[in-house]
Order: C-alpha cells, then sequence, then structure tokens
C-alpha cells in the first residue's frame, strides 16, 4: 500500500479539495431531510406560506451547493484517476526496462502486460469508486447519527446500531473475498498466457491438428477463472441481500419508534420524515460502498503485484550511479580516440574475455567454462558451435544481460561492471538472432540507435546491409514497417536489422546469426561491404554456416560451453577435430 501512497504523494492538494467537495456533498445530502422537517413542522404548526418559501429557498440553495460539489468532486476525482494511472504504467515500464533477462522471467511476459494494464487500471477504477462512494460512508454515518440524535436519542441509537451491524456484515465478507481475489488475478495471467500462445503458435496448432486440444486447454483455463469469480460474487450477493432486509426494517421501526414517541409528544411530526431519509441515505451509501468494495480486495491484490514489480532489486545494477550532469558520448569509431573507459586504449585488446565461466541462475552446470579470448580493433571475430553451446549466451554477457558467474569482461581494459549500462550499450550494436523491427517507418527503425543520422548515412547503411530493395517501394524510407516487420520476408527483415544496426556508430559490433535467412550471393556480398564499414571497429559473428565466418581473422569454436578451438580457418581445418566435423558435415550436406 505504501507503493499507492507514494504516487498518491504529489497530488495532496487535489486529495483535498476532493475531501471538502465530498464533505459538500454530503452535507447537503443530510440537510435537505432536516429543511423538509422543518418546513413539515411549520405546515402542522399552522405556519403562513413565506415561512415555508423561505425554508424552500434555502433548501434550493443547500441543493445548488451539494449538485456543485458533486460535479466538481467527480471532475477532480477523474482527473486524479487517470494522472496515477500515467504514473504507475510508467513506473513499472521503466522499472521492466532494468531488468536483465532472469528477473524478467520470475514475472513472464503475460504477467507482465496484465500488471501494467489490467491491474492497474482495476486500481484506477477501485480509487475512483472507493472516493465518490466509500469516502463518504464515514462522513455521512457521523453527521446522520448526530443530526438522529439531535432529533431523538432512541433515532440516534437506532440508526447507530444497523450502521454497526451492516459495517460488521461487510468486514467479514471482505475478509473471506480477500483471497478468492487473489486466486482470481493468477487465473487471469493464465488466461492471458494461455491466450498469448495460443494466438502465436496458431499455425502450429494447425499443423498438427490440436485444436480440440487447445480448446480444452482453454476452456478448462476459462473454467477455473469462471468459477473463482462466481464464488467471489456470491459472497457480495448474499452482502446485498442483507443490506436491503436491513434497510426495510431499519424503515419499518424508524416509524413504529417514531409514531409512539410523536403520539407521546416527545417528538415532531416532521423528525419521522427527517430520519427516515438519514437512514435510508446512510444506508444507501453503505450499500453503494458494499458494490464498491467488491473492487477493493481486488485492488489490493493488484496494488502488492505492482509492488512486487517496484520492488525487485534488478540483478544487473550499474556500481556507481552516473551524475546528472555528466554526459554519456556515443563512441566514434572514425577516430583514434574512439574509447575512454579508463584503460589505456593502444595496449591491450578492445573486448577481452578473461577466464569467463557463468551458469544461469537456476541451472546445475555452466553453460560457459572458463572462456578467454581477445577482440581487436579493426578485427573479426566468429564464434562457430553446435546447437546449445552458449554462442547467443556470450553476446548477452557482452551487453551485459547477464553478469558472468566467475571471470571478467573487459571493453577497452575496463570491466564491463564497472561501467555505466547505458555507456557500455553505447559502445555496442547489435543484430539480435530473431530480426524485429517496430511498428513505424523504414526510416524511424534505422534511427532507432542513432537518432541523429543523417539521410546518407542511413542510405550508406541500407547498401552496406544489400538492403537496396528499400529503394523500390512506392515510399522508399517513409515506407511502412509492420509490427516485428511482419511485411517483410525473413531475409528483408535481416538486412535491415543489419542496417538498423550499421547506422549507429559503435566500437564493437555483434552479429548473432544475422546471415541465415540470406543466400549465399547476398551473404558473401554483404560480408564484403561490412569489412570496410566496420575498419575501424571489432566485430563479432555469431554463426551455424562455415561459409560465413570463412574469411575471420579469429574463428571461436564452442563446444558445450567450452572453447574446443581458436584460429583461422585453415589453422582449425589442421588443429580442431570439433571444427573439422563441423565443416565436414556442411561440405557433406552440400
Amino acid at each position: 500500500m505504501r507503493y499507492f501512497i507514494r504516487f498518491l504523494k504529489p497530488y495532496r492538494m487535489t486529495c483535498v479539495l476532493i475531501f471538502f467537495t465530498v464533505l459538500l456533498d454530503v452535507a447537503g445530502a443530510l440537510l435537505v431531510p432536516t429543511v423538509t422537517a422543518k418546513m413539515l413542522n411549520l405546515a402542522a404548526a399552522g405556519a403562513g406560506l413565506m415561512p415555508i418559501l423561505h425554508e424552500g429557498l434555502i433548501m434550493l440553495a443547500i441543493s445548488l451547493m451539494a449538485g456543485f460539489g458533486a460535479l466538481w468532486g467527480s471532475f477532480l476525482c477523474a482527473r486524479l484517476s487517470a494522472r496515477l494511472g500515467r504514473d504507475m504504467r510508467v513506473a513499472v515500464y521503466e522499472k521492466s526496462l532494468s531488468f536483465s533477462a532472469a528477473d524478467f522471467e520470475r514475472f513472464g511476459t503475460a504477467s507482465m502486460v496484465t500488471r501494467t494494464l489490467n491491474d492497474i487500471n482495476s486500481i484506477q477504477t477501485a480509487f475512483v469508486m472507493c472516493i465518490q462512494m466509500v469516502l463518504p460512508v464515514p462522513i455521512m454515518c457521523i453527521l446522520g447519527i448526530v443530526f438522529a440524535l439531535r432529533i431523538h436519542p432512541s433515532m440516534g441509537y437506532l440508526v447507530t446500531a444497523i450502521v454497526i451491524f451492516l459495517l460488521a456484515a461487510g468486514f467479514f465478507i471482505i475478509r473471506r473475498a480477500s483471497p478468492i481475489f487473489e486466486r482470481l488475478q493468477r487465473f487471469l495471467d493464465r488466461v492471458n498466457t494461455v491466450l498469448r500462445e495460443t494466438i502465436t503458435g496458431v499455425r502450429v496448432i494447425r499443423a498438427f491438428g490440436k485444436e480440440h486440444h487447445e480448446a480444452g486447454r482453454l476452456n478448462r483455463t476459462f473454467s477455473d477463472y469462471a468459477d473463482s469469480a462466481i464464488r467471489a460474487n456470491r459472497l457480495f450477493a448474499a452482502l446485498d441481500s442483507i443490506a436491503n432486509v436491513a434497510i426495510n426494517l431499519t424503515v419499518v421501526a424508524i416509524l413504529y419508534i417514531g409514531g409512539n414517541l410523536t403520539g407521546a409528544g416527545a417528538m415532531e411530526i416532521g423528525g419521522i420524515t427527517a430520519v427516515t431519509e438519514y437512514a435510508i441515505w446512510i444506508l444507501f451509501y453503505i450499500m453503494m460502498a458494499q458494490m464498491v468494495i467488491i473492487m477493493v480486495p481486488r485492488a489490493l491484490v493488484c496494488i502488492e503485484r505492482m509492488a512486487e514489480v517496484l520492488s525487485l532489486e534488478p540483478e544487473i545494477q550499474d556500481k556507481l550511479p552516473v551524475p546528472a550532469e555528466t554526459e554519456i558520448v556515443k563512441p566514434d569509431p572514425h577516430t583514434s580516440e574512439a574509447l575512454d573507459f579508463g584503460g589505456a586504449a593502444s595496449s591491450h585488446a578492445l573486448l577481452s574475455f578473461d577466464d569467463v565461466t557463468f551458469r544461469f541462475p537456476d541451472a546445475d552446470e555452466n553453460t560457459l567454462s572458463h572462456l578467454a579470448f581477445q577482440c581487436e580493433k579493426g578485427t573479426t571475430t566468429a564464434i562457430i558451435g553446435g546447437t546449445g553451446s552458449g554462442k547467443s549466451t556470450i553476446a548477452k554477457l557482452i551487453l551485459r544481460f547477464h553478469d558472468v558467474t566467475s571471470g571478467r569482461i573487459c571493453l577497452d581494459g575496463t570491466d564491463i561492471r564497472e561501467l555505466p549500462q547505458k555507456k557500455l550499450r553505447d559502445a555496442v550494436s547489435y543484430v539480435p538472432q530473431k530480426a524485429w523491427l517496430f511498428s513505424g517507418t523504414i526510416e524511424e527503425n534505422l534511427r532507432y540507435g542513432n537518432p541523429n543520422a543523417s539521410e546518407a548515412e542511413l542510405r550508406t547503411a541500407l547498401d552496406t546491409a544489400q538492403a537496396g530493395f528499400v529503394y523500390d517501394l512506392p515510399d522508399g524510407l517513409a515506407s511502412h514497417t509492420a509490427q516485428g516487420g511482419t511485411n517483410f520476408s525473413g531475409g528483408q527483415k535481416q538486412r535491415l536489422s543489419i542496417a538498423r544496426a550499421l547506422a549507429k556508430k559503435a566500437a564493437v559490433y555483434i552479429f548473432d546469426d544475422s546471415f541465415s535467412a540470406l543466400d549465399a550471393k547476398t551473404d558473401a556480398a554483404l560480408r564484403h561491404a561490412l569489412k570496410d564499414a566496420t575498419k575501424d571497429a571489432a566485430v563479432i559473428i555469431i554463426a551455424q554456416r562455415v561459409s560465413t565466418i570463412l574469411h575471420a581473422d579469429q574463428i571461436l569454436v564452442l563446444d558445450d560451453g567450452k572453447i574446443a578451438g581458436l584460429g583461422t580457418h585453415s589453422w582449425l581445418l589442421e588443429h580442431c577435430p570439433v571444427y573439422k566435423d563441423i565443416v565436414r558435415s556442411q561440405l557433406r550436406d552440400a
């Protein structure tokens, strides 16, 4: 709850204004029956028209005042809710950006989507309804009981008793409903997960004829959610019935006791009307609050789920924060002073692995063991190995998506754990294994790593990446890109991803199996152009095909996470059995 209060603090003045508008609304609602009772008493006493008209004008003024309070309060409340929702979503999103892959997997994609959208929407809705329907309840109860006591103590005691009874019933039912709503949110995560899997994997489902199996899985997931929702609704239906019965019994009791008191001359006739309206208003607000309180257990669970994200300490953190006034300059590979990370740039490798071992947090054995190699400026290092040998993990370690278990990775002589993450990633340009484009235009995608790139630089990057097909499109660089680049073929997406990486001026370029969808001719042309474009940087190419890495300055051969060989193509053919087997198998397949 403290996280929600933290978001509420900047809007303290708005909260105070909302409280006063609620007070105005409630006071008006209770003063109207008070004036009505006075008008009835005046009429019963045979007063003239003018005193009754005077009371009528007072009632009109009170009604206008209460109406203004209700409208202004609703506006302030809606605006506050929207701003709180914005702040919470931004906080959760920004926090998720600091997570490592392991941190993110603790929640899962489906759960993070639910927490960012559905959970915060539940918090917003519950907050608005609580202010409009729950906040007035204590004010209404206190003022209503005071007004009833002023008319006659017996009326005040009766109203007090029914209020206590309904509040106790509401507390009991909410306590029973809270664990059910907690399960509901978990079931909602599961529904989200299964739906995403079904929609994303629809082609696989159809290819294997598993439509009925998936329909059954979805049905079970929806049934679990529905069963819990029905149990919660039954509890609140019982509360609603209790409240309705209580209202009717209270009105009967007021009429009976009030009639006897009026007959005995202890209370005026208008008092019965006033107390009846007080009771109805109080019980109406309590009933409305009970309907709203259905949302409160869910909202509290949602706040806890949001707090889980915000309170998680990221696995990957900067050792020293970057001062706000420090400008992080992107490295310029076209100058000899490309990098300055605190090391002696001319005396050592640009990138080096020093006895690096890595194990995933939930793994029983190492993914990578005792890796030691260097990448020099102006050279190409290729990494090859079998599936699951840890090739892509090396790229993730360089970008510090994970931290090494032991050993160290140095960029220009400085351990990357000592560098701010922004500075490290500014120095690295990365093409992921799965080519991904964002919705927008080709130009926007190319500028993703270098927003200030000129059109000439973008065209150079496209030419180097052999993405000349862009010029043949009707809108050229302004051509539309669908989410994930689904309106382009696999080879086109890869070339655009490579062009995006090349548009960014970096000291290290990493190509993670980025040539797999290219034909042999395009692959060769791209590698030839790449040599000139990255001559002042260190290049790492992770590949499955030997033909892609034949001319690399050094080839790192991985076998089960260990270095099986390191050298040129010709040297490895003579001295590395693992590499020889890879070459032989690919030549045989060819």
